[in-house]
């Protein structure tokens, strides 16, 4: 039985022990409602966020109830929990170690991988029975620096497993309001299976016991091979480090930026990325920025206050940290690529060549907006100011020499769509479907000359995923995002 494969030994139980605090269960309600509204991806700050500029959905500030959200999703689990945390420290915030410990009472399977190097006085209060594994001390090897929970990865129904990740550590800094942070929470069997792949090489087997033998961490570790994901009809890119050259993905994100782009970090030590970000700005992409002071005597410090200046670049120097890691890329322009990046990873050498991190690439409009409410509260409560950028309107509208108007619908659709475009004079037409990817598909549809009034082109046979429609309109070229659901 112990040698079996750990999803093979399952047990099915009903019983959820739930926590007798008010708060932990007015959070549960609060959470389970977000989780069953229909998206399958839930972000939540614990500082303030603005939502005078929100474009569908309302960020949320969760005031010191982070702890129980977490809390009250282990009360959930039914059949495994695999925790990589780099630091565990139990506080004044509901306990986690208690809902841990009545999960594994009635019968959930319970592994825990930690960061030596950190105090994680919190797994003392976790049962003695339940394995875990510390990471290595070696000099060759940085720390175990993730930060993510995987849920039920393996459950007969799919719409169980669950992904928490961001850049929170279980401190009382860091769940509560003194350092910045933010929590992704993500419903996919797919991602948590892949989260549970990386988490059985540092474990060194997918049973409830670690092999010491096969344990693989840091730059020992291999590339899982499994990076893209469509959630909720939106491409999400996952990057383990150091094996899958994260930071490269960063420098690739980086250069997608055509109207805005922010970034929020904690150790901003690569001065590659900086000069590609200071780039973008003398190039005309709006941009601004928010470092912790860890960073002031690292190079991109100097290179972001003499690039950018004062008005666009904020150095933290409160009480506690600016712990986030994230950048948010043209989350004013539907018509680009609205994408945020954030995870466990600092833009530094030591993240991408020697900890263990993880980094989660979102396309998705609606969360650019979401984390754009978050940094645009932190920078004016920091004491800056933004300017408003408006990229690109939904659809295209123009009053251009050749287009009186263009509009793609359905859109999301479930595989097949419609551009109406109305000319206001004759005019060569290009139309092109390319991928994320930047490959032309669906045969690149196109068309030749076409005479002034009302034209139709269908779109279909795409898979599910995002896209972008680029037409060429005589000289004049327009973009907007398709969604194939």
């Amino acid at each position: 039985m112990e040698n079996l494969p750990f999803q093979e030994r399952f047990q099915f139980t009903n019983s959820i022990e739930m926590s007798k605090k008010l708060v932990a269960i007015l959070a549960l309600l609060i959470m389970s409602y977000h989780v069953f509204a229909g998206s399958k991806m839930k972000i939540y700050f614990n500082h303030p966020v603005d939502t005078s500029v929100a474009t569908n959905v309302n960020a949320v500030y969760l005031n010191n109830c982070i702890a129980d959200t977490l809390v009250a999703y282990i009360n959930r689990a039914q059949y495994s929990l695999d925790f990589a945390v780099y630091n565990y420290v139990q506080g004044t915030y509901a306990n986690i170690a208690t809902a841990v410990n009545n999960a594994f009472s009635r019968g959930v399977h319970v592994r825990w991988i930690y960061d030596s190097s950190s105090s994680n006085t919190g797994l003392s209060a976790v049962n003695s029975l339940i394995n875990r594994l510390g990471s290595p001390t070696s000099g060759t090897y940085g720390i175990m620096h993730n930060k993510f929970v995987v849920i039920d990865a393996y459950s007969p129904n799919p719409a169980d497993a669950i992904v928490w990740t961001g850049s929170t550590n279980f401190t009382d800094n860091q769940i509560g309001t003194t350092d910045y942070n933010n929590v992704v929470i993500i419903q996919d069997s797919a991602l948590a299976h892949a989260y549970t792949d990386e988490f059985n090489m540092m474990w060194g087997s997918s049973t409830l016991v670690p092999n010491l033998t096969l344990s693989k961490f840091g730059p020992h570790k291999t590339d899982i091979g499994r990076h893209n994901f469509t959630i909720d009809g939106h491409h999400v890119e996952l990057y383990f480090s150091p094996s899958d050259g994260t930071n490269t993905k960063i420098q690739n994100t980086i250069s997608t930026a055509n109207t805005d782009m922010y970034f929020g970090m904690y150790a901003f030590t690569d001065n590659t990325d900086a000069n590609m970000i200071v780039t973008k700005y003398f190039a005309g992409v709006y941009v601004a920025g928010i470092d912790d002071s860890y960073g002031n005597s690292y190079t991109p410090h100097t290179t972001f206050t003499s690039g950018l200046g004062a008005s666009n670049f904020i150095v933290y120097s409160g009480s506690g940290l600016y712990h986030n890691k994230f950048l948010i890329v043209d989350p004013s322009d539907e018509c680009s690529d609205p994408t945020v990046l954030t995870g466990s990873h600092n833009w530094s050498s030591s993240a991408d060549t020697k900890n263990d991190e993880y980094t989660l690439i979102i396309h998705n409009d609606t969360t650019a907006n979401i984390y754009y409410q978050s940094f645009k509260a932190n920078f004016n409560f920091l004491g800056g100011t933004l300017t408003t950028i408006h990229g690109c309107p939904t659809g295209i509208a123009n009053t251009a020499n050749s287009l009186k108007r263009m509009l793609i619908y359905p859109n999301p659709s479930t595989g097949t769509s419609n551009i109406d475009y109305e000319l206001l004079q004759s005019a060569n037409v290009s139309i092109t479907v390319i991928n994320l990817m930047g490959k032309e598909v669906a045969g690149d549809v196109k068309s030749e000359l076409q005479q002034i009034g009302k034209h139709r082109i269908a779109i279909n046979g795409l898979s599910s995923g995002v896209y972008i429609v680029r037409c060429l309109i005589g000289t004049e070229q327009f973009s907007t995002k398709l969604v194939i659901e």
